[in-house]
């Protein structure tokens, strides 16, 4: 026998995926919020009788969780635990019309950009004057703010221009707004996001611009740490570094996904750049910042990928000592053009070569942390945990980098910027003790 819910029009957001979905759900919550709709994000209660998934739809992994999060919650809406499920985002966007056919339980779907048709859905009004304002499902005091949205670049491998259209930047006066607004409620660091940071103002400054939003945003009261996620290496601003050096709230950070350190393979992937172009670059980065801590990320086994090609990228690892890096592996995904090559490196090969990479990156971030003992940092405290307050140096960003422990003795309010002498270093993780 079903049970209906008897809490009745209270709304739950589920986020799957990267940042740029998780501002994507704060504006939905905050538009929501703006109507009297009580709304919930990732609630772990069953209080809810109407489900939104925000899906990703980047790679297998990414889509495969999509799937079963969307497939959890049809079982729930037939077993009368819920009552209206809708799926918004990427993967939604990419597979609309086969999604439909294949959990037509499912009430909606939705694109990327139809908000405003999912909100009338909700018997809600899109309201003009939420715009830049944001409810956040993060802590308070860190935020994302999505400066562009899009890509106008042509990596073969990549379906984000499928699902997101091509780059739009957004104003710096609206920008400037929303930041604004987001200290005055406790953001104190900024994470600057969109699918390539460098692209930021070409299609409505006609350059560039993203030093000149650097500089607006580091004038901002209360705001003390601006970070940069996702540049692009090709073309990349040199004028964004001597903003980052004259400037003492934007952080010695920049997370620069790289793809391959092999020249044949960075072809192949349509990246604009060879391996000898971004070997210069990262030098020339780190003579400009030398203390920078660069963060990168590398798939694997993307088609034509020789034992040649992997093994000039572990090199280039080895040589290049990066202060974070991931891996991922190569998803043949359909309409793109890698997708017109043979997916010819077997999964297992694939793996072995990206767990490879992944133990030598180890070996360095443990020597690079090691050199960090006896040294004191500023550290920003997300969490408590077990027995340690945790929290990140300006050389970190949140859930993806190292992270600074400190015995929970030894309090700290959370949200706070603390000094930490560093005494003892793990792979990913520094301990510490308040100074």
């Amino acid at each position: 026998m079903k049970t209906k819910t008897q809490l009745k029009n209270k709304v739950n957001i589920v986020t799957l995926g990267c940042s740029k979905n998780v501002v994507d759900s704060e504006v939905i919550y905050t538009q929501l919020k703006g109507n009297g709709i009580k709304v919930s994000h990732e609630s772990k209660k069953d209080d809810s009788n109407i489900v939104i998934v925000n899906t990703c739809g980047f790679i297998d992994n990414a889509k495969q969780e999509s799937i079963d999060t969307i497939l959890r919650y049809v079982d729930a809406k037939e077993a009368g635990v819920i009552d209206k499920l809708y799926v918004t985002g990427c993967l939604s966007h990419r597979y609309k019309d086969e999604l439909e056919v294949e959990i037509p339980t499912v009430d909606a779907f939705f694109g990327t950009n139809e908000l405003p048709r999912l909100l009338k859905t909700l018997k809600a009004d899109y309201k003009h004057e939420l715009i830049g304002e944001r409810l956040l499902t993060t802590p308070t005091h860190y935020a994302y703010l999505k400066i562009a949205e899009g890509c106008d670049r042509p990596c073969s491998f990549c379906a984000i221009p499928l699902m997101r259209g091509g780059h739009v930047s957004r104003t710096i006066e609206d920008l400037v707004i929303e930041a604004k607004s987001l200290v005055k409620r406790g953001t104190k660091e900024l994470i600057l996001i969109a699918q390539d940071l460098t692209y930021y103002g070409l299609d409505i400054y006609k350059k560039r611009n993203l030093s000149e939003l650097l500089e607006h945003f580091s004038d901002i009261e209360g705001l003390d740490w601006i970070r940069l996620q996702y540049a692009y290496p090709a073309g990349f601003p040199m004028d964004v570094l001597d903003v980052m050096n004259s400037k003492s709230n934007i952080c010695k950070y920049l997370d620069m996904p790289l793809q391959s350190g092999s020249t044949e393979v960075l072809k192949r992937m349509r990246r604009g750049i060879t391996r000898e172009k971004t070997e210069d670059l990262i030098n020339a980065i780190r003579d400009k910042v030398p203390d920078i801590a660069l963060r990168t990320t590398l798939i694997s086994g993307h088609p034509g990928e020789t034992e040649e090609d992997y093994e000039e990228t572990y090199r280039f690892v080895e040589k290049m000592r990066f202060d974070r890096l991931g891996v991922f592996t190569y998803s043949h995904e359909d309409q793109t053009h890698s997708h017109t090559f043979e997916d010819d490196v077997p999964a297992e090969i694939k793996q072995e070569r990206a767990d490879e990479i992944m133990a030598l990156q180890q070996d360095i971030s443990m020597e690079l942390n090691q050199e960090k003992v006896g040294n004191t940092y500023k550290v920003l405290f997300d969490r408590k945990e077990g027995g340690h307050f945790i929290g990140r140096t300006q050389f970190d960003s949140p859930e993806v980098d190292n992270e600074v422990l400190i015995p929970a003795s030894q309090f700290v309010r959370l949200g706070d910027f603390a000094n930490v002498k560093v005494n003892r270093a793990e792979e990913f993780d520094l301990y510490g003790d308040l100074v």
